[in-house]
C-alpha cells in the first residue's frame, strides 16, 4: 500500500469514500464541485488531500493542513481532517498507515504538533488513534454556522 497525495482523477474515488453512512450518508459533492473546490485546496500552501491506494484502489483518505504561527517560536502546527477508510479493508492497517504518513509528514514540515477531532461517539476510533500515539488533550468545541 502506498499514501500519496491526490490527483484530480482520484476525486471520484474520494468522494465514494466520504458517501460512507459514517461519514456524509450519501451527501457528497458532485465531481464538478469537487474539482472547483480542489483547485482551490491546492492555492493554499499547505492543505493536501492524500489517499491511501492499494492493489490499484483506493481504500482510504485523509486531509492534512500545516499552519504557520507566530505562538510556539513560529513553529507550524498541522490538523488532520476527513479520514476515511473504506468499509471492506476496516481493520487491516489501512487507517494506522496513513496516520503515520500524516505524521511523518508534519514532521517533515516542522511541525510541534498534529491534531485531529473525533466525534465523542466513536469510541473504537478513539482507541485507535491512541494506539498510534494521540492523546486526548483539552475539549473541542465547535458551533453550526
Amino acid at each position: 500500500m502506498i499514501v500519496r497525495e491526490i490527483d484530480f482523477d482520484d476525486l471520484q474515488h474520494v468522494l465514494r469514500l466520504y458517501a460512507q453512512p459514517d461519514f456524509d450518508n450519501g451527501d457528497v459533492l458532485s465531481e464538478a464541485e469537487a474539482r472547483a473546490l480542489y483547485e482551490r485546496f491546492l492555492a493554499y500552501p499547505d492543505y493536501r488531500i492524500y489517499v491511501a491506494e492499494q492493489d490499484g484502489s483506493i481504500v482510504g483518505s485523509f486531509a492534512l493542513l500545516v499552519m504557520l504561527n507566530l505562538g510556539h517560536r513560529g513553529a507550524p502546527s498541522a490538523i488532520i481532517e476527513d479520514v476515511a477508510v473504506d468499509p471492506q479493508v476496516q481493520g487491516r492497517g489501512v487507517g494506522a498507515q496513513m496516520m503515520r504518513a500524516a505524521m511523518h509528514l508534519a514532521r517533515e514540515k516542522g511541525c510541534y504538533k498534529l491534531v485531529l477531532s473525533s466525534n465523542a461517539k466513536r469510541v473504537r476510533a478513539h482507541a485507535f488513534y491512541e494506539s498510534l500515539g494521540f492523546k486526548r488533550h483539552g475539549i473541542s468545541f465547535f458551533v453550526t454556522l
